[in-house]
C-alpha cells in the first residue's frame, strides 16, 4: 500500500518515515513548501498524482504559545487544513490517520481521559486542534484521529534537548512540578502507526474507526519528567546542573495557559488494536541513546 506521510519533516514525521521505509509499503513524505495543506486545489491534485491508499497527517501548528497571537495561522493549519485532508479523502476514497493532542481537555480531571470524554480545550493551540478533529469526524467515515502527549524525539525542538542544554550550562534548573502527563517517544508512536498501517492494509480484520488515544506508559510531572532526563544525561556526559527545582505553574507564566492533568487512558487503542504503549522511560532511554549516537 502506498502511504502518504504529510508533514514528514517533522519530529514524528521523520521517525515515521524512517520506520516506513523498512516496511513491505510505500511511504511519500511530503511537507512545506511541497505541500500545503491550507490549500485544498493544490493538496487534491498532489493527492491525485501520487494516489495513496492511506494518508498520515502530522502536519500541525504547535508553537502554543505563539498561537495565542497567530490565531488565524493555527487554525488555518490545524482546523481548515485537516478539514481540506478529510475532504481530499472522502472525494478520492481514501483513509485519513490525524494526530491530534491531549490539549483538547481541560485539565480539570484526576482520572486518565478516555476518547468519549467531552473535549474542553483552554487555549488557541487546544482549540485548533480539536476543531480540525471536528472537520474529520464530520467530512470522512474511514479515518483515525490518535490523540498523543508530550512528544519528545531525536529530531527537532523539544523538552528533552532544552532540558539537557540547560543541564550543560545552570547548576539550577526551575521546572513546573504541578502539571502531569504521559511523555511520548515519537519512535513509539511511530511504531504505533506503522501497525496500524498494516492493519489497514492487510484488510482482515475490520478497522473500528474514530478516536484513539496513544501515549507513553505512566504518568508524571514536567519537573519529574526533567530528572529523568537529567539522570539519563549524566550517564554519558558530565553536566553542570547541580539541582532540578520544583516550581508552581503559577510562578512561570506562559501566554497560552497549560491543561493540569494531561493523562490519557490508552486502553481503547490495545483492545482494538493489540498496541500495548511501553512506559515513557523506556522510550526516554532510546531517544537519548539515539541523540548521543549522532
Amino acid at each position: 500500500m502506498k502511504v502518504l506521510v504529510v508533514g514528514s519533516n517533522g519530529m514524528l514525521g521523520q521517525d515515521l518515515m524512517s520506520r516506513l521505509v523498512q516496511t513491505e509499503h510505500t511511504g511519500f513524505g511530503l511537507d512545506i513548501p511541497q505541500i500545503d495543506i491550507t490549500s485544498q486545489r493544490e493538496l487534491a491534485t498532489i493527492v491525485k498524482d501520487l494516489a495513496p491508499g492511506l494518508i498520515i497527517n502530522c502536519a500541525a501548528y504547535t508553537a502554543v504559545d505563539k498561537a495565542e497571537s497567530e490565531a488565524d495561522l493555527a487554525f488555518s493549519v490545524n482546523r481548515d487544513g485537516a478539514a481540506n485532508l478529510a475532504d481530499v479523502c472522502m472525494n478520492q476514497s481514501i483513509a485519513l490517520v490525524h494526530i491530534s493532542t491531549d490539549y483538547v481537555f481541560d485539565g480539570n480531571s484526576r482520572q486518565p481521559y478516555k476518547e468519549s470524554d467531552p473535549a474542553s480545550p483552554i487555549g488557541i493551540y487546544g482549540r485548533s486542534k480539536w476543531e480540525g478533529e471536528e472537520a474529520v469526524r464530520a467530512h470522512l467515515r474511514e479515518h483515525l484521529i490518535v490523540r498523543t502527549a508530550w512528544l519528545f524525539g531525536a529530531q527537532g525542538h523539544n523538552f528533552v534537548k532544552t532540558i539537557l542544554r540547560l543541564g550543560r550550562e545552570r547548576e539550577d534548573i526551575k521546572v513546573v512540578a504541578d502539571q502531569f502527563g504521559c511523555p511520548t517517544w515519537t519512535g513509539d508512536l511511530a511504531d504505533a502507526l506503522v501497525r496500524i498501517v498494516r492493519l489497514i492494509a492487510d484488510g482482515k480484520t475490520p478497522i473500528q474507526w474514530g478516536t484513539y488515544h496513544f501515549c507513553g506508559k505512566g504518568q508524571t510531572t514536567w519537573y519529574g519528567f526533567a530528572e529523568a532526563i537529567i539522570a539519563e544525561g549524566r550517564q554519558r556526559e558530565t553536566l553542570k546542573v547541580r539541582r532540578v527545582v520544583p516550581i508552581t505553574t503559577s510562578e512561570y507564566p506562559t501566554p497560552a495557559a497549560r491543561p493540569a492533568w494531561s493523562v490519557l487512558d490508552c486502553a481503547k487503542m490495545e483492545q482494538n488494536f493489540g498496541i500495548i504503549p511501553r512506559s515513557w522511560q523506556r522510550g526516554l532511554a532510546e531517544m537519548i541513546n539515539e541523540l548521543y549516537s549522532v
